[in-house]
């Protein structure tokens, strides 16, 4: 129970600190952070919670990265269901605290979108549902090479929290204007329920696309990381 209570504490702490930076502060007047803060603050998020409870639950926050170390063979399918269980309770309800934060603020509007993941009309850069499938597959195929890398036995010990939380940084850059980025179910249904109506009907894209890429990412690094007879 303690690794599913880490697990809810670093996804609150992910959707919270990322959503919120980009909600709260993205386009704050004048000191506004912008893409490359909300950049940043997805990947502090991870970079954090890795140091602070990946000795207790490895530190996965992330439903996708889950199902991914699952097909690498570094995690046991009994405990999948209840990792991803506790990151979408930990998402949603840091999705909660956000929106008690954000309504407080005199004309706050959830439908304008509240960092959810969108493609098409719901795109920040209008991108189709084509262009949204692609990246996120493919970033989160990248996403889960560079977690199983970084964590590889072989690699050098204790520098994995930094490589993975630039990893993400780097992610967000890529992808926000396709998608606002997602690469993590529990983080796009932690803001998408409070959003309701579009969001929610596109959220099936910001599941099928991380799961598929989190596993091929598993698929690909297995291959690369396998000796040689």
């Amino acid at each position: 129970m303690k690794k599913y209570g880490a697990e809810f504490v670093g996804t609150f702490w992910l959707v919270l600190g990322g959503c919120g930076s980009a909600v709260l502060a993205a386009a704050f007047p004048d000191v506004g952070i912008g893409l490359l803060g909300v950049s940043l603050a997805f990947g502090l998020t991870v970079l954090t919670m890795a140091f602070a409870i990946g000795h207790i639950s490895g530190c996965h926050l992330n439903p996708a990265v889950s199902v991914g170390l699952w097909a690498g063979g570094r995690f046991p399918a009994k405990q999948l269901l209840p990792y991803i269980i506790a990151q979408v309770l930990g998402g949603i309800c840091a999705g909660g605290v956000l929106y008690l934060i954000a309504s407080g603020k005199t004309g706050f509007d959830v439908s304008a979108g509240f960092a959810s993941n969108g493609y098409g009309a719901h795109s920040p850069g209008g991108y189709s549902l084509q262009a949204a499938l692609v990246a996120e597959v493919v970033m989160t195929m990248a996403f889960l090479i560079i977690i199983l890398g970084a964590t590889d036995k072989r690699a050098p010990q204790g520098f994995a929290p930094i490589a993975i939380g630039l990893a993400l940084t780097l992610i967000h850059l890529i992808s926000i204007p396709v998608t606002n980025t997602s690469v993590n179910p529990a983080r796009s249904t932690g803001v998408a329920v409070f959003v309701g109506g579009w969001a929610v009907q596109q959220l099936w894209l910001f599941w099928i696309a991380p799961i598929v890429g989190g596993v091929l990412g598993a698929i690909i690094y297995r291959a690369l990381a396998t000796p040689e007879n």
